[in-house]
Parts: C-alpha cells; sequence; structure tokens
C-alpha cells in the first residue's frame, strides 16, 4: 500500500477546502441555519411534537443528512472531475499507484470534509434548538456510512461526467428530492397509508430514519433495515467503482 500517494492526493484535496472556505463549509452551514430559523422557530413553534420531540429538534437528524448527502456527493464528482478536465488524471493514472490507493485518496478526502461539516452543522443545531443523542456511537456510524457511501457515489458521477453542468444533474434533479421527500422535515407515518408504501421506495428514507434513530430512539423504519440499506449501496457503489477501474471507462479514452 503507498500510503505516501494516498496522502498526497488526500491533503491535496483537503487544502482545497480551505482555497474554497466560503462555498465549502461557510455556505452550507448558513444555509442549514437559515433552515432551523425558518422551520425550526417560525413554523416549529407552530406545529406539535412528532413522537414526542419538538419539530425544531426533530428536523436536526434530517437538515444533518440532506447537507451531508449533497456536500458528499459534490466533493468527491468535482475532486475526480478536475483532474479529467485539466488531463492531470493521466499523469496519476501512469504513476506508480493502484486503483484503490487513488479511490481511498479521493474519496477519503471528500468524506472528512463531508463529516467536518455535519459536525459543524449539529454544533450550529445546539444554537437554537436544544436536543440529545440517545446512541451516539451509532450517531458516528451512522454519518460516517453516509459520508463515505456517497461521496462514492459522487466519485462515480465525476467519472460519468463530461462537462460541468452533469456535475450538478443528479445531485439537484434526485438526491435533493429524494432527500425532502424521505422524511427530513416529517416523519412518514404522517403520510396516507398508499403514500408510505411509496416512500418505502426511497432509499434515502432508510439513510435518515436510522439516523434519526441515534438521536432520539424513534424511527420510521427498522434499525437494522437501515443499516442493511446504508450497507446494500455502499457494495453497489464499491462494485460500480471497482467496474470503472477494471474497464477503464470514461478514464482512459
Amino acid at each position: 500500500m503507498n500510503f505516501y500517494a494516498i496522502r498526497a492526493i488526500y491533503f491535496f484535496e483537503l487544502a482545497r477546502t480551505w482555497r474554497t472556505l466560503m462555498q465549502s463549509i461557510a455556505s452550507p452551514v448558513i444555509s442549514t441555519s437559515l433552515y432551523f430559523v425558518v422551520f425550526g422557530s417560525a413554523i416549529g413553534s407552530r406545529m406539535t411534537e412528532i413522537d414526542g420531540i419538538s419539530y425544531g429538534a426533530f428536523i436536526v437528524p434530517g437538515l444533518i443528512m440532506l447537507a451531508l448527502l449533497t456536500e458528499s456527493i459534490s466533493n468527491a464528482s468535482f475532486g475526480i472531475y478536475m483532474p479529467k478536465f485539466s488531463g492531470t488524471i493521466y499523469e496519476i493514472l501512469s504513476a506508480p499507484i493502484s486503483y484503490v490507493e487513488i479511490v481511498i485518496g479521493y474519496v477519503g478526502a471528500a468524506a472528512t470534509k463531508s463529516i467536518i461539516l455535519g459536525m459543524l452543522i449539529l454544533a450550529t443545531a445546539r444554537l437554537f434548538v436544544p436536543f440529545g443523542i440517545a446512541h451516539p456511537l451509532w450517531m458516528i456510524i451512522f454519518l460516517v456510512l453516509t459520508a463515505v457511501t456517497f461521496s462514492l457515489f459522487g466519485f462515480i458521477i465525476g467519472v460519468w461526467a463530461d462537462g460541468f453542468e452533469k456535475l450538478q444533474i443528479i445531485p439537484m434533479m434526485v438526491i435533493t428530492p429524494l432527500a425532502f421527500l424521505g422524511g427530513s422535515f416529517y416523519s412518514i407515518s404522517m403520510l396516507p397509508p398508499l403514500w408510505q408504501k411509496i416512500t418505502l421506495f426511497n432509499p434515502v428514507v432508510y439513510l435518515i430514519s436510522g439516523f434519526r434513530w441515534s438521536f432520539y430512539d424513534v424511527s420510521d423504519v427498522n434499525v437494522a433495515i437501515s443499516v442493511g440499506m446504508s450497507l446494500a449501496f455502499l457494495v453497489v457503489c464499491l462494485t460500480t467503482v471497482w467496474w470503472i477501474f477494471k474497464t477503464g471507462y470514461r478514464l482512459k479514452s
């Protein structure tokens, strides 16, 4: 294992965060804070509790997960797309670095940035609403698992994209709507029975439900199923990345 190569890619990608601090960290934190002001304070003060939890506290896990999903994809996709765009990807592919080391460097950096962002949003949320964390270890596990999985997904998007506009299509047109419809701001038990069944086809439901369980010990679906779905998506992403490097899809052509 070439740890020097991994460290070089990892810290290069992390350094990009500090060069774009407003875009990478400040902007998502400010945007999420606005959600807390509007939904948590203005609207939440007029809503009843959900499962015995105040509305402002109830949406905390959903908002963290929403930011985590979008930023993980954005960080990883942009990180691998830029070497393709500038042509430096060929230098990386021709270097004495294995595909595993390349993925660890890029995905590890993207996941690290997303985890840092998630913790910052968690700390910011305490300024607006009081809440507790019933299962801190599981909260960290869900946080890391989601960040790694969607950073891998973002890596796949970055390889697939052949233009800057395609980097935004999946996050904006697919992931964000799924996150909003996946229980970020409500419990799916509040929906009519038919829509509850339809919502279960949304994979983001299981991520948000499991993450919320780690906070308040309540969930819309069984926690074991949430963990299983998260691991299944991780396996799919790992398999896709393996296929990309095996075939050289949009990397060697």
